[in-house]
């Protein structure tokens, strides 16, 4: 189930340059400290842009309300994280407040070659072990809180740890913080609309860069030789 793949699905018409330009897929990064709302974000994304899909992590961490097994994380124990880790099955893994964090490797490449972007809910750890693997296909976002004040309270309103574990991500921010400048792209979440049609927006012009756009040489090349 961890490893498996899903069916491509094509939104253009056939015979169009589009259509048979069978781009490869984009690791899609979104990172964040806790609180600052790049999982709403993501949920956004992936309802606007059917071409992408959700990288589902296996996790340690315990399951909370209203999670999904198999939408949000696969959640496995300590044994089968660590099986999994030794046997070359992650593409990168990092341990996040006592948890342990995975990226299935095999699914991820399925979908990249099916031409799907491969959205990411990753923190700054996770993100540099993406670089150093597949830096090409990688693009980065950085997602800052309007202020601690804020993000204090959107933690503290969430209701999802207690108030120890609170402190706790609050003390980790600046660390957290010390990695923007690691990524591509950097976005405020201030009005989460806005945010939202930001990162829209980077994942719509990186899919026009040249280099993702395999058969551009040979269209432009027929547009030349071609009479009216």
């Amino acid at each position: 189930m961890l490893l498996s793949g899903v069916n491509s699905i094509s939104l253009y018409k056939k015979g169009s340059f589009m259509a048979q330009n069978n781009r490869r897929g984009l690791l899609f990064v979104i990172s964040s400290p806790s609180g600052v709302g790049k999982t709403t974000i993501v949920r956004h994304l992936l309802h606007l842009e059917p071409q992408t899909v959700m990288s589902v992590s296996v996790t340690t961490r315990p399951q909370r309300p209203g999670e999904v097994e198999g939408r949000d994380y696969h959640f496995i124990n300590h044994d089968t994280f660590n099986n999994l880790l030794r046997q070359g099955y992650l593409l990168e893994h990092a341990e996040v407040y006592g948890n342990y964090y995975g990226t299935p490797k095999r699914y991820v490449f399925e979908q990249l070659e099916q031409g799907l972007d491969v959205v990411f809910d990753i923190d700054w750890q996770g993100t540099q072990q993406l670089a150093q693997v597949a830096r090409q296909d990688l693009v980065s976002i950085f997602v800052l809180p309007p202020s601690l004040t804020e993000l204090a309270r959107r933690l503290r309103s969430r209701g999802l740890d207690s108030q120890y574990v609170v402190e706790a991500r609050l003390a980790q921010t600046a660390s957290e913080l010390s990695h923007w400048a690691e990524y591509d792209y950097v976005i405020v979440n201030d009005q989460l609309e806005q945010s939202v049609q930001d990162v829209q927006g980077i994942l719509k012009s990186e899919r026009l860069k040249r280099i993702r756009q395999p058969n551009l040489v040979s269209f432009v090349q027929q547009l030349r030789n071609s009479k009216l």
